[in-house]
């Protein structure tokens, strides 16, 4: 038997007792997941008190490995441990320490004794390959930490009741982690029965009998609500209902939302709804500040209306944000996800010129910015969420391909990608050179303004010094 023991140690920028609570709450074994991990809750009973149990499962290429952890040695703002009971190790214990260092910091230190199936040659065989992804692994934990708990310190925000459509989404799921950690609640609107012990709250969209609906009784003094949900662009053909479903979902949701909320006695302090730098249309080189129009192009015209529908809540006295989002870099999801594994086979394509300009910005940057609009009363209206530094679409691929170890392969002409996936070319064809104007007048600051270090961090967890 070789049982394994290693120790990871970092400086927390908070004292022990908030270092302790972001870890205690719901949604901190999502967020301490590296993004690059195919990650799935199977069930989870409890949080981290002694007898909680949680089974997740992770999928390597096509296996699907199933981890059932039970944890106890719970000591409240000190420690407790998870145990391996069943998955892919002989054994695995992680204690989890908040120690104080003075009043207003800690340091975290996670020790893990683990024993590889096979024993000797199992070792033998396996161990340093499991030694790196660990480290790797816990490396990331403790960044992300760290800079979570800046976010939220920098933020400065009371608890706040967060109504949240599309919580289950990429972005909004993470956003729903990122928001609980940090002491909010979020309240999902869901648009089945809603689960009153979760918080749920239901409305449905759209036409019909069953559309144009939501449960007013229960958005009565919330304090912000987070608009996210609409048809996802990027699945399937863009057909004539495909693009009435586009457009409907983003109009018809936002305007009921609206409505609602400016008829509330107890309005929301804050309306913050995804939009898109599409807004813009194709504008060649142009750099675009929220103060620039309304472009041409199918994608235009939605953000256009999308945007409009939220007159309601302005007119209530609402502060409304409306986030207008670029390429979000995930390697969860998104673009990056489907990419990364081709760039990686040194199969990154160019796409048509290569000299459209692409907007961007890394997920936990997107996140940060949403706290923001939560939280900053001086943020209103139009806010492009993007990187201080935009990109051409083949600054984008040699950086991606680069962060994987290759190079571009080839380019697809821009007909070639308008034959393969019709109108829907636009996404990747057309040029937006968005700039975070508003952000910078409020003096927000990116972790991940520039290209190459987002991509590095999202898909292998790693950061330049600060």
């Amino acid at each position: 038997m070789h049982v394994a023991r290693v120790v990871y140690s970092s400086l927390m920028p908070v004292p022990a007792g908030t270092l302790y609570a972001w870890h205690a709450r719901a949604g901190a074994f999502e967020r301490l997941m590296p993004p690059w991990e195919r990650l799935e809750i199977v069930e989870k009973q409890g949080g981290i008190e002694d007898g909680a149990r949680l089974t997740f499962a992770i999928r390597k290429g096509p296996l699907r490995l199933v981890w059932e952890a039970a944890h106890r040695g719970h000591v409240a703002g000190e420690v407790f441990i998870d145990e391996m009971r069943r998955g892919p190790f002989a054994s695995w214990v992680h204690t989890h320490r908040f120690v104080p260092e003075g009043a207003a910091a800690s340091r975290l230190d996670d020790e893990v004794m683990y024993e590889l199936p096979g024993a000797w040659l199992g070792n033998r065989v396996g161990g340093p390959h499991a030694r790196r992804a660990i480290d790797r692994m816990f490396a990331f934990r403790h960044e992300r930490t760290r800079r979570d708990l800046l976010m939220h310190a920098q933020m400065g925000a009371a608890p706040m009741q967060v109504a949240m459509t599309g919580s289950t989404g990429a972005i909004g799921g993470a956003l729903r982690h990122f928001l609980t950690t940090g002491g909010h609640t979020v309240r999902p609107m869901v648009r089945r029965r809603a689960i009153e012990e979760a918080g749920e709250i239901f409305w449905q969209p759209g036409p019909g009998a069953r559309g144009g609906q939501i449960d007013e009784a229960s958005m009565e003094g919330i304090d912000a609500v987070v608009h996210l949900a609409g048809e996802p662009i990027a699945r399937g053909r863009w057909t004539q209902s495909k693009k009435d479903e586009i457009r409907e979902s983003r109009v018809s949701g936002t305007r009921l939302i609206a409505r609602t909320l400016a008829g509330l006695q107890r309005r929301p302090r804050v309306l913050v709804v995804a939009s898109g730098i599409h807004y813009y249309g194709d504008r060649g080189d142009q750099e675009l500040s929220e103060a620039e129009g309304v472009g041409s192009g199918f994608l235009a015209e939605v953000a256009r209306d999308w945007e409009a529908a939220v007159e309601p809540a302005v007119q209530a006295g609402i502060r409304v944000v409306l986030l207008r989002i670029g390429l979000v870099l995930s390697a969860g999801s998104g673009l990056v996800r489907g990419l990364a594994p081709l760039a990686g086979l040194g199969l990154m394509p160019v796409v048509g010129n290569g000299r459209q300009w692409w907007s961007w910005i890394c997920e936990d940057d997107l996140l940060s910015v949403a706290l923001r609009s939560l939280t900053d009363a001086g943020l209103h209206g139009a806010v492009n969420a993007v990187s201080p530094a935009p990109v051409r679409m083949e600054e984008f691929a040699w950086a991606l391909a680069r962060v994987q170890g290759r190079q571009p392969l080839a380019r697809i002409p821009a007909w070639a990608v308008r034959w393969m996936v019709g109108e829907k070319a636009e996404v990747a064809t057309t040029s937006t050179r968005a700039v975070p104007e508003a952000l910078r007048r409020r003096g927000h600051r990116f972790m991940f303004p520039m290209i190459e270090d987002a991509l590095m961090w999202q898909l292998h967890g790693r950061v330049r010094p600060d």
